[in-house]
Parts: C-alpha cells; structure tokens; sequence
C-alpha cells in the first residue's frame, strides 16, 4: 500500500501553508494465512558482532543484521515488500511525513505514547539527539567514536524539534533522496538519555524486541517487547543469534534445523543447490545484497599514489572470470551502483566494455601490464605489495583470485587478514597499500553511496580519492528532482570514478537466502542492511 495522500493545515510549528502530507499505513499488511504468536526464531550470526549494538558505528551486517530488532527509524522500508522504493516507505516512529518548499524541508510528525525499552518516554527529543550527532553539529551533546555515514548528513541545515511529537529536518538544498537514507537499517533513532557508548554492550531502544542476553562469542538472544508500539506485534516470543563463525558449520547447522535461516549474504549459488538437493522444502530466494566487491588502493602510498598503477590494477581484473570461479556465475557485472533487474542507477551493458577491466580479457591484461611496465615493473620484476582484506570467507575468496589477476601484469601480493573488530578502523587510517573490499550500500541510491565512500574527507573514503569536479557532479544529481535526469547524471559519474580507477568496482553480489519453510513474512529485500527487524516474523509449527 502506497502512503495516502492527504491535505493538512500546518500551524504553530515554525511553517506555514497547506502540505501534502504522506500517511503511512500500519506496518506490513495481513498475508493470507493468519499469523501465529509465540516461539523462537533461531539465526545464523557469522561473526561476533563487532561493535555491539552500535548500528551508528558500524559499516557491517554483522552489527546490523542482530542489532536491528531492538531499534526503531523514523521510517522503514516496508519488510513484507522485496524491492525497496520511495512508494514501500512506510512509518514507524513517525506516523506521518511531508515535503515542503521543494524538498527543502523534511517534516515528521511523530508517534505518541512510543517509550524506550527502559520505560523512558520517546520525544523528538531523541531524533533531534540522534541526527546532530551524526551531522556533528557544532552544538551536539554526544559524539561518535567512529560516524561512516556523517556524508549521509552533509546537506542538513539543522534539525528542529518545535514541539515533543514534531521533527523539522531543514536543508541546505533540495535532496529528495533524504527519506530513503532515514529508511535503511543504518538510521535507528537512539535515545538521548543514553551515552551513545553504551550501545556498544548494551540496547535500550523502541524496536519490537529487548534485550535478555549478549554472551560474547556465543549468542545474541531478545524477547518480546510488551509494550511495542504497534498493536499484536512482533509475533514472536523471542529470537536468539546462535555465532558460528566456521562457514561450512553454518551450513551444516542450517541443514539440520539447528537455525531456522542462514545469515543473510552467506548462501552461495552452489551452496544454495546442495541445501536445496539435501532438503527440498528448504525456501531459496534470489536476492540482491546491495554489496559491491571492490579494490580499494591507498591513493596516498606507492606504488597507489600513481594513477597509472591504480588503472593497470582495474585492467588487470577479469570480472566475468571472478564471477565464474568465486560465485558459480551468480553475481552480477556492474560498476558504482547496481543494474537492473538489482538495481535502478546501474549503466548499460552496452556501455560497460568502454570501461577498465571490461573489455576482452587478453587486451585488458596487456593494457595492465604497458601501464606498469612505464612505471619500471613487470612479471618478472615485480611491484611488491600486501593485500589486506577482512578475515571471512568470502573475502579471502575474492582476495586469493585478485592475487592471481595482479600477478599476471607485474604486481606480487602477499595477503594479510584483518579481523572485522580492525577492519574499519584500519582502512579509515589508511593504514595499509590494497585491499579486497566489499563496500554495502545503506540504500540502492547514489546519494547513500557516493557521499559516503567517494566525498573528499569522507571516513568511509579509504583509498582517500578527492576530485572537485567529481564533488560538484554529487551535489548537482543530488539535488537534481527529475529522476531521468538524475539517471543521466549518475551515469556519467559512474564512468567517470571507473575512469578514474577510484574504487575499481568487480561484481555485485547476490544472495540465495535460505529459510525453513516454517518461517514466515521474512522477505530478503534488494538491500541486506534493512531487513532485520523481524516485527512481521512469525513461526508456522
């Protein structure tokens, strides 16, 4: 169901005029069959969650995907629909929203009675709270340890807070694409009387679930929240996270029936046919990540401070070649933003093979190696480098064929695993020469995307890449309301950071989401960072 839209007289909070006013409806819509309530939902967590419940610190799944259930947005994306839009958005802590003066300013009316998990009442208080901090306004009350997402903000004026049940977001210039970013798991609202530290150990939060047990290295397990805001949910008595860190045991324990669904991007096209051949009634779905694989190369460090090395690393790559031997075939080609059927930003097939590392193979390779060869190396005097890349399987897949590829033209790697709890700090220092990366995007919308890995002083820019004239093009499709338009825009810089050999993209996953068919309404969206609430999740034994 689409927001309705409504005529409503705005008085006495600072704005002036008629609005139309999006009204959301009730989060998610009845299915066919009727919920029960009760049981236990059983999940898969690949790794000890690395900074806690901390989802504004975090750059991972493996924060977000346990850490969502215990949070509320403003707005979410509508859990029960797969494709993520401007038209699934619906509310949850706000109850209604509007545009005014041109997309200038973001108006939310606001939920009443909603109360933190430790009986606090809920006010715009705390989404004030919440959204100075991550802007960094000079006059915030709490800062960040570690902000990925601080370029989310860049275009916020300030934020207003007129009165306890109404938020006023004031621009700097029109973004439209502001609602989707305050929609993605990353963008839960946390309450202002909590040091935001805290969450590191610890959950206070709106969200369906509360916090029972954290048992480092173990197990995440929550219970129902009584007093959730919306009436008969969440469904479930309580979900636990079971870590297994061992890819292969996770598998087997899924098989089993020791979780009820696989952690989400885990499930391999290959490893998706084995579950479904050893238990036919297990549910595959086909869906995208939103994670792109990527080289990151340290622009400040040799031999990456010369573009021409930079270049010679995105011919040498073979992606199709990637995708065939690491996914089975089961990813997809793209550069900066997603293709359709994925994505809707994503350039032409047609305009791809222009690009480097996208055309014939044995050409790309023999531009590679012309490029290092000028800067005095080859295969048999090679540039000798350490790759890093995160300690988790599919990285070191991915970083064990870029070895390969890179060897060929003149580049001897030797790779060095970081474990996830160093990752981001360590690429953010920039404390390293190339790395395997994959970089998940908030939201399938540039502004998600380029503002917080391509910005200049961006903390989530890690090769430190800063061309002016690619910033201006940022700002001008940001605010650019024609979608066709924004499209043309976004295209071009697609080409342009590829050009560039700014962040060299690879493949964009896909994910082959594996659930027992007992559990219901949990539906992978095109994104994987924005559907772990789980309000809608019931259990069907």
């Amino acid at each position: 169901m689409r927001p309705r839209t409504m005529v409503f007289l705005l008085a006495g909070v600072g704005l002036a005029g008629v609005l139309l006013l999006n009204g959301a409806p009730a989060i998610g819509q009845a299915p066919a069959k009727a919920p029960k309530s009760g049981g236990v939902l059983t999940l898969a967590q690949r790794e000890e969650t690395p900074q806690g419940f901390a989802i504004h610190e975090t750059s991972t799944v493996s924060t977000t995907w346990p850490a969502m259930p215990c949070f509320s947005n403003l707005v979410i994306f509508d859990p029960l629909k797969q494709q993520e839009a401007t038209d699934t958005v619906i509310g949850e802590l706000a109850e209604k929203w509007s545009w005014q003066d041109n997309y200038r300013n973001l108006v939310f009316f606001l939920r009443k009675g909603v109360k933190w998990h430790d009986g606090q009442p809920f006010t715009s208080k705390d989404v004030k709270f919440t959204f100075d901090m991550l802007r960094e306004a000079p006059d915030a009350p709490a800062k960040l340890r570690i902000n990925p997402r601080k370029d989310w903000y860049a275009n916020v004026q300030n934020v207003e807070a007129p009165d306890p049940h109404t938020v006023i977001f004031h621009l700097k210039r029109p973004q439209p694409s502001l609602l989707l970013m305050l929609a993605s798991g990353y963008t839960p609202v946390y309450a202002a009387h909590v040091p935001p530290a805290q969450y590191r150990t610890a959950c206070v939060g709106t969200g369906p679930y509360k916090l029972k047990e954290w048992r480092k290295g173990e197990f995440i397990e929550y219970v129902k929240n009584p007093d959730y805001f919306v009436k008969g949910r969440p469904y479930l008595d309580g979900i636990k996270y079971v870590i297994i860190k061992e890819r292969g045991t996770r598998v087997a324990a899924l098989q089993a029936g020791q979780v009820d669904a696989a952690f989400p991007g885990d499930t391999s096209k290959t490893t998706a046919e084995q579950l479904k051949k050893a238990v036919p009634q297990m549910v595959i779905t086909r869906a995208a990540e939103n994670v792109n694989e990527n080289v990151i190369m340290n622009t400040k460090k040799p031999p990456f401070d010369n573009v021409k090395a930079r270049l010679a690393v995105a011919h040498a790559i073979d992606r199709r070649a990637l995708n065939q031997a690491v996914h089975q075939g089961g990813a997809a080609i793209g550069v900066s933003m997603p293709s359709k059927p994925w994505g809707v930003w994503g350039i032409l097939d047609k305009d791809l093979a222009a690009l480097p590392g996208y055309g014939k193979p044995a050409d790309e390779k023999a531009a590679g190696k012309k490029l290092m060869a000028e800067l005095g190396f080859s295969p048999d005097k090679p540039a000798k480098v350490e790759i890093v890349t995160r300690a988790i399987a599919v990285y070191v897949d991915m970083a064990s064929f870029i070895i390969n590829e890179l060897k060929q033209i003149g580049i001897e790697a030797t790779l060095k695993q970081i474990e996830t709890a160093q990752w981001h700090a360590m690429a953010t220092r920039g404390e390293y020469q190339i790395g395997a990366n994959l970089t998940g995007i908030g939201i399938d919308d540039p502004d998600a995307n380029y503002y917080e890995n391509f910005a200049c002083n961006s903390p989530r820019n890690y090769t430190f890449y800063c061309n002016e004239q690619v910033t201006a093009m940022l700002d001008t499709q940001s605010g650019e309301i024609d979608p066709k338009k924004r499209l043309a825009l976004v295209v071009d810089i697609q080409k342009k950071l590829e050009m560039d050999a700014a962040r060299p993209t690879l493949t964009w996953r896909v994910d082959n989401f594996a659930q027992w068919p007992h559990v219901k309404n949990l539906v992978p969206h095109n994104n994987f960072y924005n559907y772990g609430r789980l309000q809608e999740v019931w259990v069907d034994k």
